[in-house]
């Protein structure tokens, strides 16, 4: 994929005149180049992908009347209007336009050129901000400066975290996502958090983290925390609980949201007295009403593979998974098994038996990390194909199912699934904006932040898990996601 770096103008803030003669006319087909107004011809449209809109827009490019040249700007401008309110822009932002297929391109917000006047204000050192390379599939390099994160920016660093938060500038991350250890629930080597000798302890150790999430995160950004509860002499402690009403008792922290990890697969226990615990909460703070929310990204899924819309009728179902299947390396006796399950899950929709479901096919979607045996993993391996069926609504709820991942060869005792991750990340970020984890562990938000063209930090306290999640990195691929619950 090709790109192109865009700074917005006071004309595209006032007009939706978007500048886009930087680009040059290679960059777009010669057929999207029509007359100066619709009496004279308008070019074969391309398709624009903004983010933070819910549709994409048709356009081609209009002529100067007098000279018959481009005028380099879109015909239609109003969502380029809506574009940079949604995203918080002012003019001398920087945006980027990047080459999706022939015809199809994504206009996406860069957060690193927002004026010194609207932001709050931030703790650094006096001289200039550092200058941070951020790379794109394209191999297209493009100079940030990122409030002297270049220390920290798109690495892991093995410290204890504790320690190396106090660095970190106020008010410059716009995410933290993390999973600190859980209470007393496995050994990690004696050492940071997690090894306690109370949960008041615990609590108060967490407490100290927390704080410093609060400080370094934006007043736009947002703190998630998912912390594990733990059962003593047969008493459920709440942890996750006692943690989130000290933390409420922070000034300028509020909890937006408890989202509800549902395991479908959860670890059996051994109790024959107890239910087995099949949900973890992961807590959703923010600073001020000012905070990045994208709640159409959230589980987009449902739309964009679905035909979503919650519709249970209509010949249109399933449709694109027909066409991929065509399209697929699977065999002939394979496509065939396929479209009949497709064919009779497409009945239960319509029957509304189901709300939904997603299909994945070897070779045309990413494979889950992980997977158990037995699983939708090795579905894809021995059929070709697997089927999830969905059976909530179509609405945003604050549920997110998906299935505990256990990883071959992972050195790490807690893995969180990269799908809970990565919806969380498309919900609460912009592409290039900074994601942190102070607890990093075997790299899981590292890789997803990097997959969905987020930077990210890092923080791990042991050497063995850092290694263990560089690998992870140098294998991750951009703009794949994860769909499996």
């Amino acid at each position: 994929m090709d790109s192109r770096m865009i700074q917005l103008t006071a004309a595209a803030q006032k007009y939706g005149n978007l500048n886009i003669s930087s680009c040059g006319e290679s960059f777009f087909p010669p057929d999207a180049f029509g007359g100066s107004s619709r009496s004279k011809g308008i070019g074969v449209p391309i398709i624009i992908k903004a983010e933070g809109l819910p549709l994409p827009i048709e356009t081609d490019i209009p002529a100067d009347d007098k000279k018959g040249r481009p005028r380099w700007i879109f015909r239609k401008r109003d969502w380029v209007k809506k574009f940079i309110s949604t995203n918080n822009l002012i003019s001398g932002n920087t945006v980027t336009i990047t080459r999706l297929g022939k015809r199809t391109y994504e206009v996406s917000c860069n957060n690193s050129m927002i004026k010194e006047k609207h932001l709050e204000k931030i703790e650094r050192p006096k001289q200039s901000h550092s200058v941070t390379p951020i790379c794109l599939s394209s191999g297209t390099i493009i100079n940030q400066p990122l409030n002297n994160l270049k220390k920290w920016l798109n690495t892991i660093q093995c410290v204890d975290c504790v320690k190396e938060m106090k660095d970190i500038p106020s008010n410059c991350i716009d995410l933290v996502i993390t999973s600190p250890p859980y209470f007393q629930q496995r050994n990690y080597g004696g050492v940071g958090i997690g090894n306690e000798k109370t949960v008041e302890e615990y609590i108060q150790n967490l407490m100290k983290i927390f704080r410093e999430c609060v400080r370094i995160v934006k007043e736009t950004g947002s703190i998630v925390f998912n912390v594990g509860d733990k059962y003593i002499d047969g008493n459920l402690l709440l942890v996750p609980y006692r943690f989130v009403i000290e933390a409420q008792k922070e000034p300028k922290i509020r909890l937006l949201n408890e989202i509800t990890w549902v395991k479908p697969n959860p670890a059996p226990k051994q109790d024959p007295r107890k239910l087995v615990p099949s949900k973890e909460p992961f807590f959703l703070f923010v600073k001020s009403n000012k905070y990045y929310f994208n709640r159409s990204a959230f589980l987009a899924y449902k739309d964009r593979y679905l035909n979503g819309n919650g519709k249970k009728t209509g010949n249109d179902i399933g449709r694109k998974y027909f066409e991929l299947l065509d399209q697929s390396s699977l065999s002939d006796s394979e496509k065939t098994r396929a479209k009949k399950e497709l064919q009779e899950v497409i009945e239960d929709v319509k029957r509304g038996k189901l709300e939904s479901f997603r299909m994945k096919i070897r070779d045309m979607h990413a494979l889950p990390y992980g997977g158990q045996a037995g699983g939708r993993l090795t579905q894809i391996k021995t059929k070709g194909f697997t089927i999830i069926k969905i059976y909530g609504h179509s609405i945003r709820r604050d549920i997110i199912e998906s299935t505990v991942e256990t990883v071959k060869g992972n050195i790490h005792p807690a893995v969180y699934p990269e799908f809970i991750i990565q919806e969380l990340i498309k919900l609460l970020t912009k592409q290039h904006d900074i994601v942190l984890d102070p607890f990093l562990g075997s790299g899981t938000t590292a890789v997803v932040a990097k997959r969905l063209r987020r930077n990210y930090i890092g923080i791990e306290i042991f050497d063995e898990y850092v290694k263990y999640a560089e690998r992870r990195l140098e294998k991750t691929q951009i703009d794949m996601e994860e769909l499996f619950i």
